[in-house]
């Protein structure tokens, strides 16, 4: 491949916080992900899809291949979508575009974060291609199973998906690039429907899903306040808690004392979050007949918070690595490798202020990037460019509905899709170059 040396230095620039570490960045959820493979483990709250994208790497011997795999696939996809925009790809023009997001943005720290998180922004790269891309063959069968991994890898990417692809409907009204972009969904559908149907007994996209709906209903109040009304008549296991139900949805869910994981007579529950799942069906159900507006209007706001929570802070401490990743390293992976996670900045809780220095541009870079995203929606430009700008603006506003409304506003969830704005402005910016391949055309 022409650019490959390209590709492969633009990925060790985007790799660099993971080096700073001396370790790539990991999340408490990051432990769950490595147990669905190596106990093994079906997690009631995760799908059954990036632990095995981890596995593929990692074969319990170093976390540093999968965080490798994690930059080069996310290097690719901006060489890709920079040939697509320009007319063909150029070193000086990717190694220019991955240098100043490496520098300027929170892409590097989520490529360098292993969580399924880093494929939520590459989602409006895909679909562009997928919609306008002159690719070949093979390129399409990769760009399409690259969709549909992480479509399927975290729930929040199925709405984004979705959006994009009406969008994709919208912009080419032409069957062929409809069904491109429609056939990642179907497979991520598909591929959650047949994981979840083999590990829990239900071909169901989340079999427990409502719990977490549930959650976020009770901390906007709507839920609560439907409890309270139904209860003690309706024999809910929540009745019990109403009036005093927690506020925070991630306080509902995880905390040790919660109604989820702590009776209301103190008794410790096993998976409380399955058992309280066919309950929470009702209880959404009832929520939204009888308060469909407060419901739709908090889900509003949410989603408008989530848009301006774009920092990566609470993606590097030692509190947001807790304390489920180092038991897997111990009990599957080689001593050297628990040596080297425990020699991390992260782990001795030095990575905030040492990664201080270097995020405070982010905040400036994302607006002028948005501003430029918007000069170029006006200015004259071709379908092309016209919809790899749409595509990424759906791509930003659906992540934030998907996240903020339906879950809960963090600042990681923004930050995963954030970078895109200075990226598609500054790649607008450079000017187009003729195409290498003869006869290529946008189809």
């Amino acid at each position: 491949m022409r650019g490959m040396p390209a590709i492969l230095a633009g990925a060790l620039l985007l790799l660099w916080p993971a080096l700073l570490n001396g370790y790539p960045i990991l999340f408490s959820d990051t432990g769950a992900f490595l147990a669905q493979t190596t106990v093994p483990l079906m997690i009631w709250d995760k799908p059954w899809i990036y632990g095995p994208f981890l596995h593929l790497f990692h074969w319990q011997q170093t976390l540093w291949l999968p965080a490798i795999a994690q930059v080069l696939v996310v290097s690719h996809l901006l060489w890709l979508a920079q040939r697509e925009v320009r007319g063909a790809a150029t070193w000086p023009g990717h190694l220019l575009l991955t240098a100043g997001l490496a520098a300027l943005t929170a892409l590097p720290w989520v490529a360098s974060l292993l969580m399924p998180d880093f494929f939520s922004g590459l989602l409006p790269l895909g679909f562009f291609l997928l919609a306008y891309g002159a690719l070949s063959r093979g390129e399409f069968v990769y760009v399409i199973a690259l969709m549909a991994l992480g479509i399927s890898a975290h729930l929040s990417n199925i709405p984004t998906a979705l959006a994009l692809v009406v969008m994709v409907g919208l912009l080419r009204l032409s069957w062929r690039p409809i069904a491109r972009a429609a056939a990642p969904l179907l497979i991520a559908l598909g591929l959650l429907v047949g994981t979840n149907w083999v590990g829990h007994g239900q071909a169901s996209l989340s079999p427990y899903g409502s719990t977490f709906l549930l959650a976020r209903l009770i901390g906007d109040g709507a839920a609560a306040r439907t409890i309270a009304a139904r209860c003690p008549e309706s024999g809910w296991y929540l009745c019990s808690w109403a009036g005093r139900l927690p506020e925070d949805s991630d306080v509902f869910l995880w905390e040790r004392d919660s109604p989820v994981n702590r009776d209301a007579s103190g008794n410790d529950i096993f998976l409380g979050g399955v058992r309280l799942a066919p309950e929470a069906r009702v209880i959404i159900a009832e929520t939204l007949a009888r308060e469909p507006f407060a419901v739709a209007w908090a889900a509003a706001g949410n989603a408008l918070r989530q848009v301006f929570l774009v920092g990566i802070g609470d993606t590097l401490s030692r509190q947001a690595l807790g304390d489920s990743v180092r038991p897997r390293l111990v009990e599957f992976f080689p001593s050297a490798e628990v040596a080297r996670h425990d020699g991390s900045l992260q782990f001795a809780d030095r990575l905030p202020g040492v990664a201080a220095a270097f995020l405070w541009p982010q905040p400036v870079v994302l607006v002028l990037g948005f501003v430029g995203l918007l000069w170029a929606l006006w200015r004259p430009g071709g379908r092309v460019r016209l919809g790899f700008v749409l595509l990424v603006l759906v791509g930003v506003l659906g992540n934030a509905v998907a996240t903020g409304a339906l879950s809960k506003p963090h600042h990681r969830y923004q930050a995963r899709v954030a970078w895109l704005l200075p990226f598609g402005a500054a790649l607008l910016l450079l000017p187009g170059v003729p195409p290498v391949r003869p006869g290529r055309q946008h189809g």
